[in-house]
């Protein structure tokens, strides 16, 4: 009968400690998977380093001879009035050139005055960018000239390409600041705020001023998963 009661005893604990390690293992691995999801902005104003401005003209005649004359003629006045206005030969070139003849492109009504239209351009790129911000009215210079050119700051491709340089500080500034929400959010659960579980880095996203295109607006936002213990 003592035996008896030993072993049920016996039993009894090992059953009870059995249970003891199941609830202190789950405990353990339910805290281990507590996290928190949070993300961490960073912005910049950035100004562009780069811009591409068109400045493109259309002529129309019957000679096409006479036409690619004329040509030369606007595109050497258009390229002598901006190297007077501060650019460089290395900023300028001749964009592509195209003919269309209007004659047999109608199908119905007046037939046009001139046979043949020719479309050109002289293209500005450059590292100047304020030098092209500030001359953005010089197309009435050329009008006064005789010369009408299709040119205006909505066209101008203004560029940002020190993106790479720029990436490192943001995703460290974005990540300093989703680990401030976790902070927060840990606090607010009377917790403490583990190590990183998971990160991911959003797509970088450069997009230009509405009013001023030669400033560009950087953001990226980064998701962080930090544990909580």
């Amino acid at each position: 009968m003592k035996n008896n009661i030993i072993s049920a005893t016996c039993v009894a604990v090992g059953i009870a400690l059995a249970g003891l390690f199941v609830f202190l293992g789950l405990s353990k691995n339910a805290n281990k998977d507590r996290t928190v999801t949070v993300k961490g902005l960073s912005t910049r104003t950035v100004e562009a380093d780069h811009v591409i401005w068109p400045l493109s003209f259309a002529i129309a005649g019957d000679d096409l001879q006479m036409l690619y004359q004329e040509r030369e003629r606007i595109s050497k006045v258009i390229i002598d009035m901006l190297k007077a206005r501060g650019f460089r030969d290395e900023d300028l070139q001749l964009g592509n050139t195209s003919v269309e003849n209007k004659w047999d492109s109608y199908s119905y009504g007046q037939r046009p005055e001139y046979k043949y239209q020719l479309n050109s351009s002289v293209i500005v790129s450059t590292d100047s960018v304020w030098l092209v911000v500030r001359n953005n009215g010089c197309q009435s210079e050329l009008l006064n000239r005789g010369i009408i050119v299709n040119s205006s700051e909505w066209q101008q491709d203004y560029q940002y390409n020190g993106l790479p340089e720029l990436k490192p500080e943001m995703i460290e500034e974005a990540t300093k600041n989703a680990r401030a929400v976790a902070q927060k959010f840990a606090n607010d659960a009377e917790c403490n705020l583990g190590s990183i579980a998971r990160a991911s880095q959003g797509q970088f996203s450069v997009e230009s001023d509405e009013y001023q295109p030669w400033f560009k607006h950087v953001r990226v936002v980064t998701t962080v998963d930090y544990k909580l213990e």
